[in-house]
């Protein structure tokens, strides 16, 4: 749990993701992580959290998983619908969580940052949040917000409610292409080939 994962953005325009799982029917949000023992902003923003998850008690579901573990984040990259990732751009080194999340078929919902650059085939492996470089920070985190909350609303829990169909066959597309592409065989085999025996 840390800055530049910017966290809080789902909770940017709280009103308005209210208003879409009200009008959805059933949303569950699930936060999960640790902040490092150093990182005073990132225990600031678990705290943020939980105080923004009380305030909406009653209005929207949220839960916040504590004592993030691996064993916890098996069972979150194997157990959810869809894996949400607010990265600021361009800090995002790589996304190994949105990668396991992917192999065991579930669709991301991200920035276009680290592997999700490559990874992401808009509605055939998962949804991209739009993101503006050219835009000062506060107005970037106001679009991407209003992006998400776009996606979420008009393409991405339709689809989840309505055509399951469909969006069964983004969970396997998101294990046939980004499993099959993003995973230690393939990366290994590049460095071999690009970087020792060029």
């Amino acid at each position: 749990m840390t800055a530049y994962k910017r966290p809080e953005l789902l909770f940017q325009d709280s009103a308005r993701l209210v208003d879409i799982a009200e009008k959805s029917g059933d949303i569950q949000i699930i936060y999960a992580g640790k902040a490092h023992p150093n990182d005073q902003q990132g225990k600031d923003i678990i705290r943020h959290l939980h105080q923004i998850k009380e305030a909406l008690k009653g209005r929207l579901r949220i839960v916040y998983l504590e004592n993030y573990s691996i064993n916890l984040a098996r069972s979150l990259v194997a157990g959810v619908d869809l894996w949400l990732n607010t990265p600021q751009p361009p800090l995002e080194a790589s996304g190994t969580s949105g990668m396991k999340a992917a192999i065991n078929g579930v669709p991301s919902l991200s920035g276009l940052d680290g592997w999700w650059v490559e990874g992401c085939i808009e509605g055939v492996t998962g949804w991209a949040i739009s993101q503006d470089q050219g835009l000062e920070e506060l107005d970037r985190r106001a679009m991407d917000a209003q992006s998400l909350y776009s996606k979420l609303e008009t393409t991405i829990i339709p689809m989840f409610y309505n055509e399951q169909d469909r969006y069964a066959e983004v969970m396997r597309s998101a294990i046939a292409l980004n499993g099959s592409f993003f995973n230690t065989e393939r990366m290994l085999n590049q460095y071999v080939a690009k970087a020792y025996f060029k």
